[in-house]
């Protein structure tokens, strides 16, 4: 992944606003379903108009705005062999809420409308692993790839990267009905995922290993001590470090958030219990939320603790879910000067704080990556002295 040699540079954690006619397009796929004719070359076609025009809003480190996937998440039960979709049944617990910890601190809220699902409840789809898990979306990652780089091709970006689902994330909506150990499921995940993940930086294309699962699992699961939980957390470690065997880290970033949804977070690990686990990763960049009202003070984590070789930060410097608000370019800089003087400037890009199709228009993402592009330009400025 690109640093910040002479410059701060700017990318972003992922999912992008879709053109209203490929939403409607994609909405009618299933997972794992083959493109038609018409789709294949919709969503080739606007590869190459998304890329455009991150280049065009001052995006230095760019996507596919992940246009070939239905979801950040739900893609990969589509490239995964060894699973099925059924009802959950009598005793069977739903996937892991990543809000169980929160909701026993504000039931209330956890009861309106308003607030994001507790989970799935008894007789919805569940998805379970019931065979040995197997990759099989090599068609999809090629095709993934193909579209990218004729998107890259003639435009005068820094680098360009592709996202993928982490294993300890995949295990976070799949249930394990076939190995005799979480443990064992978890890491013939990371065996399968493996084949994506090296296909991908073999092509010459960095990655981006999405992993909200290492500090949002706390929540998943608040029978956990803290203890128990960052022992749990450390073998998810294990795994992503398996799956990424023979992957050079320079290639690698690592994206973790703390669920993205709208509640209090309340219950969130604070960023520096997390360091040990997020700094062991063998990526050379490592992308977290810095701009929502939670976890924005974190900055302050840095000054206790010393990058370790190699690393380098992606803050998020770009809400996602400040819906409507635009952030004004002198607060972008505020933010990544912040973290540039206390792990140095050329270990730090500014990033946002999850995909901006989270934002309430795209008109409103474009803002913000000019925005962040501004503030870039302002924190250049001052921490270069040109």
């Amino acid at each position: 992944m690109k640093r910040s040699t002479d410059r701060i540079i700017m990318s972003h954690a992922g999912s992008l606003h879709r053109p209203d006619d490929l939403k409607t397009l994609m909405a009618a796929r299933k997972d794992g379903e083959p493109f038609d004719a018409a789709l294949a070359a919709r969503i080739k076609s606007a590869v190459a108009e998304v890329v455009k025009l991150q280049e065009d809003n001052g995006v230095d480190v760019v996507n596919d705005g992940e246009y070939t996937k239905r979801s950040w998440q739900s893609y990969a039960r589509g490239r995964l062999g060894g699973i099925e979709y059924r009802a959950l049944k009598s005793g069977e617990l739903p996937s892991d809420s990543i809000t169980a910890r929160e909701q026993k601190y504000f039931p209330g809220y956890f009861k309106t409308p308003e607030a994001p699902g507790a989970g799935a409840a008894l007789g919805q789809q569940g998805v379970f692993c019931t065979g040995p898990i197997t990759y099989v979306g090599q068609a999809e990652v090629q095709r993934d790839l193909e579209y990218f780089k004729a998107a890259l091709q003639g435009r005068n970006v820094a680098e360009g990267y592709l996202s993928a689902l982490a294993p300890g994330t995949i295990e976070h909506w799949l249930r394990n009905d076939y190995y005799k150990t979480e443990e064992e499921f978890l890491f013939a995940v990371a065996d399968a995922m493996h084949e994506e993940y090296k296909t991908i930086t073999d092509a010459g294309i960095a990655i981006q290993l999405d992993d909200p699962d290492l500090p949002d699992g706390w929540q998943c699961h608040p029978e956990l001590t803290e203890d128990e939980y960052l022992k749990y957390a450390a073998v998810r470690v294990e795994a992503l470090n398996h799956s990424i065997r023979d992957i050079k880290p320079e290639m690698v970033r690592l994206h973790i958030c703390w669920g993205s949804s709208h509640h209090p977070h309340t219950q969130d690990l604070p960023i520096s219990k997390l360091f040990p686990l997020i700094f062991a990763v063998n990526a050379d960049c490592v992308s977290f939320e810095a701009a929502n009202p939670m976890h924005e003070w974190e900055w302050v984590a840095f000054e206790d603790y010393k990058l370790p070789a190699g690393k380098f930060i992606m803050p998020g410097v770009l809400g996602h879910n400040s819906r409507e608000f635009v952030e004004h370019p002198e607060l972008v800089a505020q933010r990544l000067i912040r973290y540039a003087n206390l792990v140095g400037r050329e270990n730090v890009i500014g990033g946002t704080d999850c995909g901006l199709q989270r934002v309430a228009h795209a008109e409103i993402q474009w803002a913000k990556f000019r925005a962040g592009a501004e503030g870039a330009r302002i924190a250049t400025k001052k921490l270069w002295g040109r």
